[in-house]
């Protein structure tokens, strides 16, 4: 007998789920990891990802992060964006 499939509700949704994600970069491109609650994040839609970088960028900005590319998948959507003025 093979255990119950995880629930959506209590697993990581997978890339295919949320194909949506920011690449932290540095200001030469090379790409950032941060800990914590804004490391891995994806988005089910570019508005959720857009969203997402609204309210996180100065957050985002003080870990050394200063220029955000917008994936779809694989595929580069527009960037890099800088997190400065």
């Amino acid at each position: 007998m093979n255990p119950p499939e995880v629930p959506p509700t209590f697993r990581r949704p997978n890339v295919e789920e949320r194909p949506w994600a920011w690449r932290l970069e540095d200001a030469a491109g090379t790409e950032v990891a941060v800990d914590g609650d804004l490391a891995d994040q994806r988005f089910a839609n570019q508005a959720d990802a857009e969203s997402w970088v609204g309210e996180t960028w100065a957050d985002l900005a003080a870990l050394g992060v200063d220029q955000v590319v917008l994936l779809e998948h694989d595929r580069r959507v527009y960037g890099p964006m800088s997190l400065h003025a």
